[in-house]
């Protein structure tokens, strides 16, 4: 999963990059409204966190012209606690949640981790598959109970086919979705990921749609053809 920080204090940034990347995102970071606006406006997001009180554009214009161009990717807005009219604005130019600073950076993840499980339609923190377990609260993996020793990358493609289990998505859609702006993205690297995730949770887990990608099944499930 992707994540993309929008935030003008740089020490704030650095800390919800670094806790956002050890709860299994992939993130980009800007720290002003026109970087901000670009990035989201260019690159796909599974959720963003953005400040309203940024330089060069201010956060409900950036969040404003998103909507507008139809980006339609989870929002959450950081607002001083003395500005109830700043949520007002922001719940009108389409957020979805805020937080008010100073904040508790677990609050954060909870509130990110609800956004994105809403947004493809999961309503608990653990996503199941067919004996598969998908811990997105404490990036873990388990089979039928049994921990799953995964890397960062490794969990979150398994991370993002959890979410949008049942759905074929492509290698494009993969590399676009796992990793951060400034990695070195190669595609063929996914097949690597998934070579290594079937050894460790079973290779009837993750079909393969030849010309079109992977889909996350449940192999007890999967009709006989």
């Amino acid at each position: 999963m992707r994540a993309l920080v929008v935030e003008d204090d740089p020490d704030l940034n650095r800390q919800l990059g670094r806790a956002l990347e050890d709860a299994g995102y992939a993130v980009d970071a800007a720290v002003d409204g026109e970087d901000g606006h670009f990035m989201g406006d260019t690159e796909p997001y599974d959720v963003v966190v953005l400040d309203l009180g940024l330089p060069k554009m201010d956060g409900v214009t950036v969040l404003e012209r998103w909507r507008q161009a139809g980006r339609d990717f989870p929002v959450l807005i950081l607002t001083a606690r003395d500005r109830w009219s700043e949520k007002v604005a922001g719940f009108d130019a389409g957020a979805d949640d805020y937080l008010t600073k100073p904040f508790h950076t677990e609050e954060l993840l909870a509130r990110m981790r609800a956004l994105t499980r809403r947004a493809a339609g999961h309503t608990t923190a653990t996503i199941e598959c067919g004996g598969l377990s998908i811990d997105t609260r404490g990036a873990r993996v388990f089979i039928d109970g049994a921990p799953v020793k995964v890397t960062s990358h490794e969990f979150r493609m398994l991370s993002y086919l959890a979410h949008h289990q049942d759905r074929v998505i492509s290698r494009t859609e993969l590399v676009e979705h796992i990793y951060d702006q400034d990695f070195d993205r190669d595609s063929n690297t996914i097949e690597v990921f998934v070579g290594r995730l079937r050894k460790k949770i079973g290779t009837d887990r993750i079909e393969t749609v030849r010309g079109l990608g992977y889909r996350l099944v449940d192999p007890v499930a999967r009709p006989v053809s």
